[in-house]
């Protein structure tokens, strides 16, 4: 079954001066044009492929790989505006159209802006929109504490950020667990902490297993070592500095120092912590 706007695998039919057409199943022959032919290619062959409608309403496929598909949020800059929308740069020779039915504030040349990539399912068009509520999945979430998924952040308050995760749900990073600067639509790697009752989804920037507090006790030793044995920085120490020095939340770098006092491998005084 053939999906548009997404990558296909499609049979090589047969080739013409202009490109080569391919088995598009329901669809019908579907052409590639000579300009995305990156490789050599022969009859009966399997090509991965993105297919959409071109401006002249016909199917075609590229080799050209977008910065994401359809059922995909990204985060993309507006090349054009005009009477009937916002065109953005989404990767591929004809640009992401997206009307401003589906634009929450009217889009600008110039800014970048999360989107949810659709089918319109009336024209059969790839399209793009701002209103991400639309597109978020209402269902229980299956994930499990620990997955590892990716994100774009979506929106910040005092309190927190709003992820999209895995462009389907929602969930929370909260502000005093952050120790670098997230910007809007930045792509970030985040960790399922709990799927709580009501169904919203509370999320880490880093893992919370035994083996990632073994990775961290592992950290602390290495920059002890690299400094001769001591570095002036204690669990008293502001959680800004402690992220700066070892790249963990003051949480994480309190259960990695009680990991290895206990273990003997650390002395802790007050200014800071000493490597036996």
């Amino acid at each position: 079954m053939l999906e548009i706007g997404k990558y296909n695998t499609l049979k090589v039919l047969r080739e013409v001066d202009f490109g080569f057409y391919l088995d598009g199943y329901e669809w019908g022959d579907i052409l590639m044009p000579k300009r995305y032919v990156t490789q050599e290619i022969e009859i009966g062959d399997e090509v991965d492929v993105m297919v959409y409608l071109d401006g002249e309403e016909r199917l075609i496929a590229t080799t050209e790989k977008p910065y994401a598909q359809v059922g995909e949020v990204a985060f993309l800059e507006v090349k054009d505006v005009n009477q009937f929308g916002a065109f953005l740069d989404w990767g591929l020779k004809k640009e992401l159209f997206v009307p401003f039915a589906e634009q929450k504030l009217k889009m600008e040349v110039g800014r970048r802006y999360l989107v949810y990539i659709f089918l319109d399912e009336k024209t059969e068009r790839v399209m793009g929109s701002a209103k991400l509520n639309k597109f978020i999945d209402q269902a229980p979430p299956l994930f499990k504490p620990g997955q590892k998924l990716l994100g774009h952040v979506w929106s910040k308050t005092d309190f927190a950020y709003k992820v999209i995760i895995n462009s389907s749900h929602v969930g929370i990073l909260y502000s005093n667990e952050v120790f670098k600067n997230l910007q809007i639509g930045q792509r970030v790697d985040v960790y399922i902490k709990k799927v709580r009752d009501d169904l919203k989804i509370d999320l880490s920037l880093t893992p919370i297993t035994i083996e990632r507090f073994d990775e961290f006790s592992e950290i602390v030793l290495q920059k002890l070592e690299q400094s001769n044995s001591f570095i002036k920085v204690s669990d008293n120490s502001p959680p800004e500095k402690i992220y700066e020095l070892f790249g963990m939340s003051k949480k994480n770098f309190k259960k990695a120092l009680g990991r290895l006092y206990k273990e003997r491998k650390i002395m802790i005084h007050e200014d800071g912590i000493q490597l036996i």
